[in-house]
């Protein structure tokens, strides 16, 4: 399950989109704790980010950043808070729920982009706080940040620059406290460093995918997967 979750890690970073990232908590909790396999999959996002940053270095939007960092801040204390006080099975329902909701949220995805839309600076604030939040809390924070890039009608390479630069700095805000709180300790540190080459090996894959795999069936073979871990959180 590791391996396979550092796969996919890597195939995000290779374009395939957030999607397959969605995956990687409720994949690892079928295995483990969910507190241990959100701890579990931060080294990994880590590692990814900074594989991509130099490709992206500089292709961000400033201005977005700046009205969803420091609310991200507030996002990440949250979550980490219920991450860290809420029984497993709790959290097992509470990460189906964020599952599903990214499942609705790529079915409305292409609705959004097709909106009138008017930007106001606390949309960046909630933005980042929602983002913040569903990352320390299950590692999915993509739906928030991807529905104000895409309202705020963001070219391809801008948009993928300021995902890179936000959720590195935010998924490095969350390495001391995870540590801290005993979320990711020694264990599971060093059992998952050995699945960081294969983050590469996960980059080219999703390459490949792209080249050989129509986009569209690709999409529906995610949100099938999406909504079945989802469903069986959820009920589990």
């Amino acid at each position: 399950m590791l391996a396979l979750a550092a796969l996919l890690v890597g195939v995000v970073k290779g374009g395939l989109g957030p999607m397959p990232g969605a995956l990687l908590v409720p994949l690892l909790s079928t295995t483990m704790p969910v507190a241990q396999a959100v701890g579990a999959t931060l080294p990994m996002l880590i590692a990814g980010d900074w594989f991509a940053l130099p490709v992206y270095w500089r292709k961000w939007d400033g201005q977005a950043l700046r009205l969803m960092l420091p609310a991200a801040v507030i996002g990440v204390g949250m979550g980490v808070a219920l991450l860290t006080t809420l029984p497993d099975d709790a959290l097992r329902r509470v990460l189906g729920a964020f599952t599903l909701i990214v499942a609705l949220y790529k079915l409305g995805s292409d609705t959004l982009s097709a909106m009138a839309y008017r930007p106001r600076i606390w949309h960046g604030w909630l933005a980042g706080w929602g983002s913040g939040f569903g990352s320390a809390l299950a590692n999915v924070g993509a739906p928030p940040i991807t529905a104000y890039l895409l309202l705020r009608r963001t070219a391809p390479t801008t948009f993928i620059g300021t995902t890179v630069i936000f959720f590195l700095i935010v998924n490095l805000l969350k390495l001391p406290i995870f540590v801290i709180t005993e979320v990711l300790d020694g264990p599971t540190l060093v059992h998952t460093l050995w699945t960081l080459p294969l983050i590469p090996l996960g980059v080219w894959l999703g390459k490949e995918l792209l080249r050989y795999l129509p986009p569209r069936k690709f999409e529906w073979l995610m949100l099938g997967l999406l909504f079945w871990t989802g469903i069986s959180l959820s009920l589990g």
